[in-house]
């Protein structure tokens, strides 16, 4: 597939999410955003609504307005904002909540840094979108949200707090996390936030988070000898977990080259570079099946998840893109059209619309598992049409 092929599928599927979900998932009952949806389209009325799922959302079709400047697709952002703002923050003390219930009544008051820092990545792309600098104040109480979560005493950020800003027990984002003081996956949101967060305020209070965040990843995150993430971390970053998450190495290959690029920092980009580029040629070498898709994780022994995730196959074009365009090197190119490839036979869902949460080995979809929920979100895969359509714009 050459590079205009790409383009043009990515243009079509953009269109495909983006319609589902203006059609498919709004709540009329109660406002926002339906919390599940089953793969055959039922919609659960008694779903939680989550923090994620709004502000994903709100990024989604902030974005795709910023692209395409459809009013239908700034309505759909607003109406996530408008659930955000009313529902999910929490005027007492500060920050938003975890999860409504159906109703939109707070439901887990938690404040789950993770969540916290989509709110602010899709504030950034609201304003980059509208233009709307008049909100720019906004931005800087998220920031000061996120940086209530920092650890002054050896740097980076804790994962959760109780409603009253104390540190919880509980801090995992999932029952398949470790209850750990900090994660790479909280903070690699951070850094795309703070990165959406510095092109619309390029402070120095902005410019000197950001840098500290992509530090942060290069030298306390990412086994150098190896190229991949480390997962998990107490309070003095040693390492509790030895899983391979390849999706998450893939995806912040991209996004740390991304923030170093946007800072404009020579010696981190340099950096940076070195470093994405380390991680793709390991996820290239480790991480694809015969079929071209990413297999989900592994541990020391090998493959230890060989099921297909919808997230790290989106992540894997923009991801090996990414690389092609670092290096001209054909193997990363061929490696994200195979992505591609395998999402188009396997992954989207041409009957009922978006992709699949999962497939097995063999490609056959989990139909139990939801289209949408507090977790399937339209970001992972409409920001990669969006990337790619962006990135081979001038090809």
């Amino acid at each position: 597939m050459n590079l205009m092929g790409l383009k043009g599928d990515m243009q079509q599927e953009l269109d495909r999410i983006l319609n589902f979900w203006c059609e498919r998932t709004i709540d009329s009952d109660h406002g926002g955003f339906i919390g599940a949806l089953s793969n055959d389209l039922t919609v659960v009325p008694s779903a939680n609504k989550g923090l994620v799922l709004h502000a994903r959302i709100f990024w989604t079709f902030s974005r795709a307005y910023r692209m395409g400047g459809k009013k239908e697709h700034l309505i759909m952002a607003e109406r996530a904002l408008d659930v955000l703002e009313t529902h999910f923050l929490d005027t007492e003390h500060g920050g938003y909540y975890w999860m409504l219930d159906a109703e939109l009544r707070p439901f887990q008051m938690r404040k789950q840094i993770y969540g916290q820092a989509f709110v602010l990545y899709a504030y950034s792309e609201y304003i980059l979108g509208t233009g709307r600098k008049e909100l720019l104040p906004k931005i800087r109480q998220l920031v000061d949200m996120v940086e209530r979560s920092y650890d002054p005493l050896h740097n980076g950020y804790f994962e959760a707090y109780t409603r009253e800003w104390e540190l919880e027990k509980d801090l995992r984002l999932s029952e398949s996390d470790l209850n750990e003081k900090k994660s790479m996956n909280t903070h690699l949101h951070i850094l795309e936030a703070y990165t959406n967060a510095f092109r619309v305020w390029p402070s120095s209070i902005m410019r000197s988070r950001l840098q500290n965040q992509i530090e942060l990843m290069i030298e306390k995150m990412i086994d150098q000898s190896k190229g991949h993430f480390m997962l998990f971390f107490d309070e003095d970053w040693s390492v509790k977990s030895d899983r391979i998450s390849f999706g998450h190495d893939i995806e912040g290959s991209w996004l740390l080259y991304e923030a170093a690029e946007v800072l404009g920092e020579r010696i981190l980009i340099d950096k940076a570079r070195h470093t994405a580029l380390l991680m793709a040629s390991a996820v290239m070498n480790e991480g694809i099946d015969r079929d071209g898709a990413l297999w989900n994780e592994a541990d020391p022994t090998g493959i230890n998840d060989k099921d297909k995730d919808w997230w790290p196959q989106a992540e894997a074009v923009v991801g090996f893109v990414n690389a092609w365009q670092l290096t001209g090197n054909q193997e990363y190119w061929d490696a994200a059209v195979n992505s591609w490839q395998f999402i188009k036979d396997h992954m989207i869902d041409y009957k009922n619309g978006e992709w699949f949460w999962k497939v097995n080995e063999q490609g056959v979809p989990y139909l139990d598992k939801p289209k949408v929920n507090e977790w399937k979100c339209p970001y992972h895969n409409s920001r990669a049409c969006f990337e790619i359509i962006e990135r081979l714009k001038n090809d």
